[in-house]
């Protein structure tokens, strides 16, 4: 399992590289998961690119997250079995994420962790779209960062 981590220039100092890894991994642990995620930290303009071409949604946001393949479908491709799949991208903006943090009365660490969290749980098929969906998410979600020491979130 290979957890890739990009943190953009300017933001290198803020972000603590091996937290962000814990966090994914506990989560892929969590949910018994295996495969390779890239995680790219990034500015405010990037996501909000992203944001606006993938999902219609103008402006930044703290966390996109583009899985490989609908979970529970398989395109019918193998890989070699000494091979993880590759699960997907999560993309964080960074200054959007520290406003957040401060709005909050977070840590940017622990914000960032929730993040990755959040991130991977999406790349693995949860979604919050409806209160079940949700409720059943953020259970899960505080279970992982319990595990991490951060405080438990309302869903």
């Amino acid at each position: 399992m290979t957890i890739e981590i990009d943190i953009l220039e300017p933001y290198q100092a803020m972000v603590n590289r091996a937290r962000l890894e814990e966090a994914a991994r506990r989560a892929l642990a969590a949910e018994q998961a295996q495969g390779d995620v890239t995680i790219l930290i990034t500015d405010d303009e990037t996501v909000a690119e992203l944001n606006q071409r993938y999902l219609g949604k103008a402006g930044p946001t703290d966390v996109l997250s583009f899985p490989t393949q609908t979970p529970g479908l398989s395109d019918g491709f193998v890989l070699p079995p000494d091979e993880s799949p590759y699960l997907g991208d999560i993309i964080i903006a960074l200054p959007y994420t520290q406003r957040q943090a401060e709005r909050l009365h977070r840590p940017l660490e622990d914000e960032l962790a929730l993040l990755v969290v959040h991130g991977i749980l999406h790349l693995l098929g949860y979604d919050h779209a409806t209160p079940e969906e949700k409720a059943h998410m953020w259970e899960r979600q505080n279970h992982i960062l319990a595990t991490l020491g951060i405080p438990p979130l309302e869903a």
